[in-house]
C-alpha cells in the first residue's frame, strides 16, 4: 500500500513538473519549528514533551497544487514509535474572486506515517490517512475577520489494521484576523498579529473510544519577524479549552517558535 501511494505521488509530481516547467517556477518554504507541546486534533501527544518539527512546503509551478512533508520528532527519548513523517498533497484555488462572497478553498489528502511504529502483519498500525476540504471567505466581513470551515475524514491504513478504530469525521469552525499594532522592532513601523480561533466537533475520529461531541476550542496569536535574506522568525502562543474528556480531560497551553526560508 505504501509503495503504491509513494509511486502515485511521484507520477503526479513528475507529470506536473513536465507540464508546467515552462509556465511557472517551483517555489516553497523550508521551516524548522519548536513546540513546547505537541497538541494534535485536541489530543496531548508525547506526554507533554516538546518536539522539533522540520518541514518543506512546495508550490508546484503556480498550478495550485502543493506538496508538504513534515517530520514531528520528540525532544525526549522513549517516543520513537510515535514520531511522525507526514505527507500532504493539496490543491488550492479561489471561486468568485472579485465578489464579497469570494471563496478560497483547499482540498487534499494527508498520510500520517509512523516509521518506527508497528507494521508487520497482524499488528495494528499507527499509520493514518485523511481527506480534507477547507473553505474560507476573506472578503465577507468588512472588518477583516475571515471565517472558515474545514471537514476532515480520517481512517486507518486498511492494509495493516485489524479494525478501523480511528475512522470518523472532524468539523472545524474557524475565525482569523490580522491585527496591526505598533512595530515591535525599531526598524519595523507596523507589526501584524495573526489572531485565530477554532471550535472542533469530533465525530469519533483520531482515537478509539472518542465520543461524538464538541471536543475543544483553540485560540492563538502569532506574528512574523523579517530576518532578511528571505528568512522569517515566527513565534506563537496557543490555548486550548478542552470540552470532551475522551479527547482531552485538561486544558492546554503551549508556545511555538519557527524559522523559515522562502525560495
Amino acid at each position: 500500500m505504501k509503495k503504491v501511494i509513494l509511486l502515485t505521488a511521484v507520477i503526479l509530481l513528475s507529470a506536473t513538473t513536465f507540464a508546467q516547467a515552462q509556465e511557472g517556477e517551483l517555489t516553497g518554504t523550508v521551516d524548522v519549528t519548536y513546540l513546547s507541546q505537541y497538541i494534535w486534533r485536541g489530543f496531548n501527544m508525547f506526554g507533554n514533551q516538546s518536539i522539533i518539527q522540520p518541514s518543506i512546503d512546495l508550490d508546484l509551478y503556480g498550478t495550485g497544487l502543493g506538496l508538504n512533508v513534515i517530520w514531528k520528532r520528540a525532544n525526549t527519548s522513549g517516543y520513537e514509535t510515535e514520531e511522525e513523517l507526514d505527507f500532504t498533497l493539496s490543491y488550492s484555488n479561489t471561486l468568485y474572486e472579485y465578489e464579497t462572497y469570494a471563496t478560497d478553498y483547499q482540498v487534499g489528502w494527508m498520510y500520517y506515517n509512523f516509521p518506527d511504529g508497528p507494521w508487520q502483519a497482524g499488528a495494528l498500525s499507527n499509520d493514518l490517512q485523511e481527506f480534507f476540504a477547507t473553505l474560507s471567505w476573506p472578503e465577507i466581513c468588512p472588518e477583516g475577520v475571515v471565517p472558515s470551515y474545514t471537514v476532515i475524514k480520517m481512517w486507518n491504513v486498511e492494509e495493516y489494521s485489524r479494525n478501523n478504530v480511528y475512522s470518523g469525521f472532524l468539523h472545524v469552525l474557524g475565525l482569523g484576523y490580522d491585527l496591526p499594532v505598533e512595530g515591535l522592532l525599531p526598524d519595523t513601523p507596523e507589526q501584524i498579529l495573526h489572531l485565530s480561533a477554532a471550535m472542533v466537533y469530533n465525530d469519533g475520529a483520531a482515537a478509539a473510544g472518542v465520543d461524538s461531541d464538541w471536543s475543544h476550542a483553540v485560540f492563538g496569536v502569532s506574528t512574523d519577524f523579517d530576518l532578511g535574506n528571505d528568512c522569517t522568525l515566527r513565534p506563537g502562543v496557543y490555548y486550548q479549552s478542552s470540552m470532551e474528556d475522551t479527547v482531552n480531560p485538561s486544558d492546554e497551553f503551549w508556545a511555538t517558535v519557527g524559522v523559515s526560508y522562502a525560495f
